[in-house]
């Protein structure tokens, strides 16, 4: 058994109240049972309890064994002084705080039945601890635990996107560009594609925006492909000699060209393809959050997104390598991907820093208006009988798999919480 098991019973509230008492046979009476502290000090903080018939407010410690105060070494730390009341699975001896005061103790006395359902539940070896229990949980439950859970999930991944907000002076547009960058890459090339965003700044495109040629010499040069003469492409000396011209004018210095990842990559997805499809957005949107922020249509969103490439690029995948095929635009899977990674949190993001639920509502309308990411996670919770039908839910999907099951994290689930409750009610 685990600390938290007796944590998850005392927040619950799963033990018989009428019969609870000290080992000194002192009667409880709870009034409230605080909450559960995440960072250090005592489990459970604002507290108010009867004990004897006095009122106690502060906090409450869990412990297997009440010997465990010691072996934690509580008994030394000033932040322990407050525990009105010390509660364990089994009473092995008196402890006493740092001030030298006995803390009054309880045994919590729950239905055995409770850690019967836990120990299965966790026990279960599944990507999916709760799998085959998941068909006798209320579909509302469920549907309200996804809910938070991508607010959980936006407000994480929002941590990270104030961050560059805040090293770009809260520069809007400055922070989307960036955004916008590191997911365009993809997991593969994300990295490189925020090292060029962060090494270009949007000022120095803003000034070629009526200029896609010169946009694209930006965009290549600063990513490291226009280091070298190639006299076979024109295209390639034409981008150069540009390049040459605005990094000297703008002070740039462009990235290594080896970040880049080509390998098991069809030609739709290399590098070089993405880069033509972020310099065709910026030359036809080059500030384009302020005019995404008041819009509502996702399709009036995604038309930011579907622009064509340069002509030379839509007959070559690579400088001086022709293909049939060709790419015009980024396919409709790839803005949605986009619309979810970038613009759904950026929107959430802003209404978060001018605290207007109204415009983080938008955010997460918009996610329910996409459809939903098909990955092995997302594909996991449908084998389970979970459904996914928008962007919404599978990013919520996401959310509780890497954040709860992978974790083991049953307990802080509220999925987990009732399939442990369940059979005992």
């Amino acid at each position: 058994m685990k600390e938290d098991f007796l944590q998850f019973v005392w927040l619950q509230q799963l033990f018989d109240k009428e019969s609870f008492i000290t080992v000194s046979n002192d009667k409880i009476e709870i009034i409230k049972p605080g909450f559960l502290n995440n960072d250090s000090g005592p489990d459970f903080l604002d507290v108010k309890l009867k004990i004897g018939g006095q009122i106690w407010a502060g906090a409450v410690e869990i412990h297997l064994k009440s010997s465990d105060w010691y072996v934690h070494k509580h008994n030394l730390d000033k932040s322990y002084n407050n525990v009105i009341l010390h509660v364990v699975g089994e009473y092995d001896k008196i402890v006493e705080n740092e001030a030298g005061s006995e803390v009054p103790t309880a045994i919590l006395k729950y239905d055995p039945k409770l850690y019967e359902n836990y120990s299965r539940l966790i026990m279960n070896k599944g990507p999916i601890p709760c799998a085959n229990f998941l068909k006798d949980i209320d579909f509302f439950i469920v549907k309200a635990w996804l809910s938070r859970l991508l607010i959980e999930r936006l407000e994480k991944k929002s941590a990270e996107v104030l961050e560059i907000l805040k090293a770009n002076s809260n520069y809007w547009e400055e922070t989307f560009y960036i955004l916008l960058a590191r997911n365009f890459g993809f997991k593969t090339n994300s990295l490189p594609f925020e090292m060029l965003a962060k090494s270009l700044p949007l000022k120095a495109i803003e000034k070629q925006k009526y200029d896609l040629k010169q946009i694209e010499a930006l965009i290549f040069g600063q990513a490291g492909f226009l280091e070298n003469d190639n006299d076979s492409d024109e295209y390639y000396s034409i981008l150069k000699k540009e390049y040459d011209f605005l990094k000297v004018k703008y002070e740039l210095k462009s990235i290594d060209k080896s970040m880049w990842k080509f390998m098991r990559m069809r030609p739709a997805n290399f590098p070089t393809i993405r880069l033509a499809q972020f310099a065709a957005i910026l030359y036809h949107n080059v500030n384009m959050f302020s005019k995404i922020i008041e819009i509502e249509d996702v399709n009036s969103i995604k038309s930011f997104f579907q622009k064509e490439v340069s002509d030379y690029w839509q007959k070559h995948y690579d400088f001086g390598k022709e293909w049939s095929r060709g790419v015009k635009k980024i396919g409709d899977k790839t803005i949605d991907i986009i619309l979810i990674n970038s613009i759904a949190l950026m929107i959430f993001v802003y209404g978060l820093v001018n605290e207007n639920d109204d415009i983080k509502s938008r955010a997460l309308e918009l996610l329910y208006n996409i459809k939903p990411e098909k990955n092995n996670i997302t594909q996991k919770w449908m084998d389970a009988g979970v459904e996914i039908k928008s962007a919404y839910e599978s990013q919520a999907a996401i959310q509780l798999f890497n954040e709860y099951c992978r974790k083991g994290r049953c307990l802080n689930c509220q999925i987990g919480s009732q399939i442990i409750i369940r059979e005992k009610l």
